[in-house]
């Protein structure tokens, strides 16, 4: 069975790293697809598509990155569009994991079987608070996994989101 996880990533912390266990629990293979790929250098999306595919890379062990590829999920726009659009991308899956209202939705509405993704400490598993916590200096490191940290490190995301 194929599963699908869309999302932003910015940046990929351990709330995202525990919905690929949990999608992978249930999966012989997951697609992920990183989604907003067409926009960066901005507040809400400062990192490039390949910096958070980097991300999501260098925080899986060589097991779990055996069962995933990694797709670019453009925003369209259109938000009827975006389900079809994603069909168009990635190959065939089987269900979609979510935790987002409008995706179950749309998922929905298609007779796509969408399933929750349990939520791991989301009150401070956030990519709002943690690019927050980076750009005010706070501690942010144990709030993602090491690959991530590194990725973030050498890009210095704290100077970019300092200027956004």
């Amino acid at each position: 069975m194929i599963g699908l996880l869309v999302g932003r990533f910015q940046p990929f912390h351990l709330g995202h790293l525990d919905a690929v266990k949990f999608a992978l629990s249930r999966v012989d293979k997951l697609l992920i697809g990183v989604g907003s790929s067409n926009k960066f250098n901005e507040k809400r999306n400062p990192f490039t598509a390949d910096e958070r595919k980097q991300m999501i890379e260098s925080s899986l062990d060589e097991t779990t990155l055996e069962k995933i590829k990694i797709y670019y999920i453009p925003d369209v726009n259109d938000h009827e569009r975006w389900t079809y659009q994603i069909d168009e991308i990635v190959p065939k899956y089987d269900m979609v994991f979510s935790n987002d209202e409008f995706t179950h939705t749309l998922f929905g509405k298609r007779g796509i079987t969408v399933v929750s993704v349990p939520l791991k400490q989301r009150e401070i598993l956030s990519g709002t608070d943690i690019r927050a916590k980076i750009r005010d200096d706070q501690d942010w490191s144990e709030l993602v996994p090491e690959g991530t940290k590194k990725v973030l490190l050498k890009i210095n995301a704290k100077e970019r989101l300092t200027n956004l």
